[in-house]
């Protein structure tokens, strides 16, 4: 678990982050481009700091290199903790997992948030 752990942290956001391409590939709805904007922000959390969706650029593929190496970090971390115990299921990690990778969801929601409230409505 501790080998496979922090690669296993990537699966869950490619897959957000997937969803998230297919809703925005072809987009002539507003449903359809908000969603993929929530779901590539809560797949790549970085692309906040980045500036996305003001900006262009280069700086998307920092901004995914960043987020690739969070979501490891973040399964080096889920994976040592869940490992803690003797006897260490996939499921203890996974549990673990969920409970941080909520917590840079949180952060994500209440970034876009803040960023609404200060750009006066013209974020979303």
């Amino acid at each position: 678990m501790r080998q496979r752990g922090p690669v296993a942290g990537l699966v869950l956001p490619a897959a957000i982050g997937l969803l998230g391409l297919l809703l925005l590939r072809n987009n002539t709805q507003p449903w359809r481009g908000l969603g993929g904007f929530l779901l590539a922000i809560f797949a790549a959390p970085a692309l906040l700091v980045a500036g996305a969706p003001l900006t262009t650029g280069h700086s998307y593929t920092l901004a995914l290199l960043g987020s690739c190496a969070l979501w490891i970090l973040l399964g080096t971390v889920a994976s040592r903790m869940a490992t803690r115990t003797p006897v260490a299921t996939w499921r203890d990690y996974w549990r673990e997992y969920f409970w941080l990778a909520g917590a840079v969801w949180i952060g994500v929601v209440v970034a876009v948030v803040a960023a609404n409230l200060i750009l006066g409505g013209a974020f979303l």
